[in-house]
C-alpha cells in the first residue's frame, strides 16, 4: 500500500525531431584590424573585436529555436563552431576567439565558403549567413564570387555588415553578395549601431518557436494496491482459520 500511495509511474518520451528553426552561421573577420579602439563610444579602450563578441553573444542567446554556427577567417578561414541549439555553448566558445586567431589579412571568400560548408551538413529548410568584417578581400584561394555561387546553390542568405569606418570595408563588395543572395547590406560605425542591426536582422529573420514535446504518462499504482488487497484478503482468511 505504501509502495501504490507513492503513485509509480512510466512514460515515453517523444520530442519533434525536426526543429522549427532555421541554420544561422557567422563568418567572423579576426583579422588584425579587429583589434584597434574606438568602436564602443562608451568605452573607448575596448577593442572592436570584444566589442563585437559582447554583441554578438547578446544576439545568440535570443535564437530560440535556431541551429547555431560560427566560422573565423582572416589570412585563411575554418569552422570554429559546428550547427548547435544550445545557445549557451555557442556563447561560451566565442569567448575563446581573439584577433589574429586565423592570421592577419581578410579572407572573406573563404570565410564565407567555410560557413557554407557548415551549413550542408544542417537539415533547416532556411539558412542564413551573417558576414561581419571590417576590411577588404586580400588573401585566401576561393573568390568572392565563387562563394556567392555555391550559395545560392543552396538557397543560402548572406547579410553582410561593414564595422568601423566606411572607408575601411568594401561597401560595394557587401552590398552585391547581400543583393545576389536576396539578403540585406548593413553598415555599423560604433557599437550601438551594430546593436541596432542585430535587432533588424531578429525582425528579418524572427527566431521561431521552440519544437513541441509529448510525454505519454501511464500510472502503475493500481498494481501495488491490487497486490495489497490480495493480502490483505489472504490474511484476513488466514486469521478467520486460526480463531476456529
Amino acid at each position: 500500500m505504501i509502495v501504490a500511495l507513492a503513485s509509480p509511474i512510466t512514460y515515453d518520451q517523444k520530442t519533434s525531431s525536426k526543429r522549427k528553426g532555421r541554420d544561422l552561421v557567422f563568418a567572423l573577420d579576426t583579422s588584425g584590424s579587429m583589434a584597434e579602439s574606438g568602436f564602443d563610444t562608451d568605452n573607448t579602450q575596448k577593442r572592436k573585436f570584444d566589442a563585437l563578441k559582447e554583441l554578438l553573444t547578446s544576439f545568440i542567446k535570443n535564437r530560440f529555436n535556431d541551429n547555431v554556427g560560427v566560422s573565423v577567417f582572416g589570412t585563411y578561414a575554418y569552422p570554429a563552431i559546428p550547427l548547435s541549439y544550445d545557445m549557451n555553448s555557442v556563447a561560451f566558445l566565442l569567448h575563446f576567439f581573439d584577433v589574429g586567431i586565423a592570421g592577419d589579412s581578410t579572407a572573406i571568400g573563404e570565410g564565407l565558403a567555410t560557413a557554407i560548408k557548415i551549413l550542408k551538413k544542417g537539415e533547416a529548410k532556411e539558412k542564413v549567413i551573417i558576414l561581419i568584417t571590417d576590411g577588404f578581400q586580400n588573401s585566401g584561394s576561393v573568390s568572392v564570387k565563387e562563394a556567392v555561387k555555391r550559395a545560392k546553390k543552396l538557397h543560402v542568405k548572406i547579410y553582410t555588415i561593414g564595422i568601423g569606418d566606411s572607408s575601411t570595408f568594401d561597401a560595394n563588395l557587401l552590398k552585391l553578395i547581400a543583393k545576389n543572395t536576396k539578403a540585406k547590406m548593413f553598415a555599423a560605425k560604433n557599437a550601438k549601431m551594430l546593436q541596432d542591426i542585430y535587432q533588424e536582422i531578429d525582425k528579418l529573420e524572427p527566431s521561431a518557436i521552440r519544437s513541441k514535446h509529448y510525454l505519454n504518462k501511464q500510472n502503475l499504482y493500481m498494481y501495488p494496491l491490487s497486490l495489497a488487497f490480495l493480502l490483505l484478503f489472504y490474511l484476513a482468511l488466514k486469521r478467520k482459520e486460526e480463531l476456529l
